[in-house]
């Protein structure tokens, strides 16, 4: 099965992924791709006015596969 890599970048943070995944298709990769993001979303600060992530994904060679970006903007309506 093919091992993936996920390296989490914030504005002043890198996570390299070291370890990774094994998933059987670009498809079981993608849903894990969404966990991953949904769950930075939930343990986000509430004071945050703007946060932005990006998820790149390496296959097993270090190829880069597919990045997700998230970015969550406050924005007072007032």
């Amino acid at each position: 099965m093919p091992r993936y890599f996920i390296d989490l970048h914030t504005g002043t943070e890198h996570v390299r992924d070291h370890e990774g995944f094994d998933l059987p298709d670009m498809d079981a990769v993608r849903r894990k791709l969404v966990r991953i993001m949904t769950t930075i979303v939930k343990d986000l600060s509430p004071d945050l006015d703007r946060e932005d992530y990006v998820a790149a994904v390496r296959d097993e060679t270090g190829a880069f596969v597919l990045r997700s970006r998230l970015t969550l903007t406050m924005e007072a309506t007032e």
